[in-house]
Formats: structure tokens, C-alpha cells, sequence
């Protein structure tokens, strides 16, 4: 996706603010400068073709660092933050000594975490990192196969600039809040910028509320984890990631974590070894119960894509198909986003212009009244909604937001 496609699937979405992704690789850095035009005073940038878009760009990245601790690989994933142009090219000739930064979007550097926390927040002090997705097995501060116990051992004397952890798609912040050792960290969300399929662009979010629309304010936001200034982050249903359970794919094991340590993390079919999975991870490291709400945090709301809600109901197995977007199309057209449906529009409203089978979906997914198959070893949880498929064809309806059709997603 080019950054002109960001913006328009933003707006359909409802963002009103996006990462740019990987400005540590060169090509994608160049189509940042070419594309993009800085708001004064702000650290956030439009689109230079329509200054009248309400999308803001964030210059964001991330990175892979792989280091030996204690005689053993770590492999984790960061989010970098930054306000310009300038401190996003300084980081960038910082880090190019550790790895090659045109290699990938997501650069692997020969380095420590602390060391690349120290690199970035030499570059300005307003710079922000971050773990990301940081439950997930593999790549991860707490990954079961090279992360941590601790953020501490992970960044050492560099703990004092990480204010927030990535929570990732398989957990949710009731999950970490299970960890009285995290208190102190804000729980962000984000999707994952290295997907092509654009409807993945907000299935997680965060939500703001602030004086001004600057790097600044959210960034300070996060830091003081104030959910005055912080309100809350929109999650999938944790089951829904592709690490929540523990098991084996190629064997179609899937287990709660009670029953993988039973077989003692071993695949009961094949005989090998578990892909150990987030609810189980979190189990090994959490000092309080299930349920724990931590008072003063900021909330979250569980939501799922629009566009996996209609698949599901229409029984497709999967979005990319004209059935789910004509549906898709229908609602975004008539009640302006995809936010607007998911949390927003009554059902009635909805039953005006889509099958009622699909409007009835959306507001189980509203109420928390859907269940989740949980995902594991890379497979993606699958929505249970307990709803027949609609016999006829949608609604028309008419509207403005531009159609989009699976030629789209290809």
C-alpha cells in the first residue's frame, strides 16, 4: 500500500491518526518524504496531495534486535516513535551501523535492547519505544521461546524511558493487568503495519482525548497513563490472535494452558514440542487472578473487523470475497466508518440497509455476546456468532465514501 491508500482506508476505518510503518528502510522512507508534508508544530504529518485530509501521519518503526543474555538468544521486536523528519533520519544513520535497514521493513540489528533504547533516545528525548506485541512466542519481550521474565531484564538501565507495552493481538490489557509488576507501563494497541490486507488497517486502536492533535500530547498521554487524557484502546477478543492457545498446527492441536501442561507441552499426536501460547505464558508469569481490574487505568473495548463479522455470518471463511464487501460498502457508505457501525449505529439503523442476520451480529460483537475459538500456532481464532446467514441479497443504499471491491485487496 502506498501512503495515499493508508489515508483513504484510515477514513473508511475512522482513524483520524496512523503510523507510517518502517521509516528505517530507505524506499519507504523516500515515498514518507515525497508524499507527506509536516504540520507546523505539531510532529505529525498530512498528505501533501490533500491538505484538507483529516488524517495525521505519526512517524513511526519497528525493529528486531537478537542478542545473547545469560548464554541464551533474545529476539524482540520494538516500536519507535518520532516528531520529524530530521530525528526519524538521525535514528536511522544511528542504527544502520547494527543491520542492514533496507533488508526489511522490520530490520533485524546486532544489538541490545538497551543499547537501541540508548541509540533512539540519544537522537531527541522525544523520541518513544516501546516492546511490541509483546506476548507473542516468538520475537517478543515475554515470548515464551527468547523473551524475558521482566522488562527490566530485557532493557536493564534503560527501563526509565519504556512507558508502555504493545499488548498484541492475543492479549488484552485484563490479561497484563494479572501482573502487578507492569502497573507502571501504559497498555497500547496497535495493528500490525506490515499486513497487506488493508482491512486490517485499526482492528486495534487507541483512543485519546486531548487539548491539542500533537506528537506531543499523545505521546505525554501515554506516559502519564491518565485515562482522563488516555480513555481506553479498542482490542480484538484476545482468542482471536493467532497465539492465544497453546498447540500445533500442522497436527490441529489446540489446548487451554490446564490441559498443554498436562501433556507436558508435548503434541499428544506427533510427539513434538508445543507452540506455547499467550494465556498460557501469562499464567507462568501472573501474581494476581483472573478477572483482577486495576483501578485507574485506562479501559478498553473488545471489538472485531467489520468485514471478519460478515464473513463469519455469510459463512465465506474468509473477507476477500464481493459478498462481504458489498455488505461492507453498504454500511460504511450509509453511517460514514467502520467505527461508527461497530460501536455507534442501533441495530434497527443497521437492519435498514443490511441483512438483519448481519446487523444482529454487529451488536453481539458490540455487547461482548460472541464467542471466540481460539487461535494458536498461527491460526486465527474463529468467531462463533449463532446467527443464521441472510437468504437475500443486501439492501441498496446510497452514500459517498468511495466503493471499495476485492481488486482492492490483491
Amino acid at each position: 500500500m502506498s501512503i495515499s491508500e493508508i489515508a483513504r482506508y484510515s477514513k473508511i476505518k475512522g482513524l483520524n491518526m496512523v503510523g507510517t510503518g518502517d521509516f528505517t528502510h530507505p524506499q519507504w522512507l523516500k515515498e514518507i518524504k515525497e508524499t507527506l508534508t509536516p504540520e507546523q508544530d505539531t510532529g505529525l504529518f498530512k498528505l501533501t496531495s490533500n491538505m484538507d485530509s483529516s488524517t495525521r501521519f505519526m512517524l513511526t518503526t519497528e525493529v528486531c534486535t537478537i542478542f545473547d543474555y545469560k548464554g541464551e538468544s533474545k529476539k524482540v521486536h520494538h516500536v519507535i516513535l518520532t516528531p520529524s523528519m530530521e530525528t526519524a533520519i538521525q535514528i536511522n544513520e544511528s542504527l544502520k551501523r547494527y543491520g542492514d535497514l533496507a533488508s526489511d521493513g522490520r530490520p533485524i540489528l546486532n544489538m541490545t535492547a538497551p543499547q537501541l533504547v540508548e541509540q533512539v533516545m540519544a537522537v531527541s528525548s522525544e523520541n518513544m519505544i516501546f516492546p511490541a506485541h509483546a506476548w507473542t512466542p516468538w520475537f517478543s519481550i515475554f515470548g515464551a521461546f527468547s523473551g524475558f521474565d521482566t522488562v527490566e531484564d530485557c532493557y536493564q538501565d534503560m527501563t526509565k524511558h519504556i512507558h508502555a507495552l504493545e499488548t498484541g493481538l492475543s492479549s488484552d490489557p485484563a490479561m497484563n493487568w494479572r501482573l502487578s509488576k507492569l502497573d507502571r507501563f501504559a497498555l497500547v494497541s496497535n495493528s500490525d503495519c506490515h499486513s497487506f490486507w488493508p482491512w486490517r488497517i485499526g482492528r486495534e486502536a487507541n483512543v485519546f482525548e486531548l487539548e491539542k492533535f500533537t506528537y506531543q500530547e499523545v505521546t505525554g498521554a501515554i506516559k502519564s497513563n491518565d485515562p482522563a487524557r488516555f480513555k481506553f484502546t479498542i482490542e480484538t477478543d484476545p482468542a482471536y490472535g493467532k497465539y492465544h492457545w497453546t498447540g500445533h498446527r500442522n497436527c490441529k492441536v489446540s489446548l487451554a494452558p490446564q490441559e498443554a501442561i498436562k501433556f507436558n507441552n508435548v503434541c499428544p499426536v506427533c510427539r513434538r514440542k508445543l507452540t506455547k501460547g499467550v494465556e498460557q505464558r501469562v499464567e507462568e508469569l501472573a501474581d494476581r487472578p483472573i478477572n483482577f481490574k486495576r483501578e485507574g487505568a485506562p479501559g478498553f473495548l473488545r471489538l472485531l473487523p467489520l468485514s471478519e463479522i460478515i464473513a463469519a455470518v455469510l459463512g465465506t471463511g474468509s473477507p476477500s470475497t464481493q459478498a462481504v464487501w458489498k455488505n461492507y460498502n453498504l454500511l460504511v457508505e450509509k453511517f460514514g466508518d467502520e467505527y461508527t457501525v461497530l460501536i455507534d449505529t442501533p441495530m434497527d439503523a443497521l437492519a435498514t440497509v443490511v441483512d438483519a442476520p448481519i446487523a444482529e451480529a454487529i451488536v453481539k460483537v458490540r455487547n461482548g455476546a460472541v464467542k471466540v475459538t481460539p487461535g494458536y500456532d498461527g491460526v486465527y481464532g474463529q468467531i462463533v456468532l449463532g446467527v443464521e446467514a441472510p437468504a437475500v441479497k443486501p439492501k441498496p443504499a446510497h452514500g459517498s465514501v468511495q466503493q471499495l471491491n476485492i481488486a482492492d485487496f490483491w
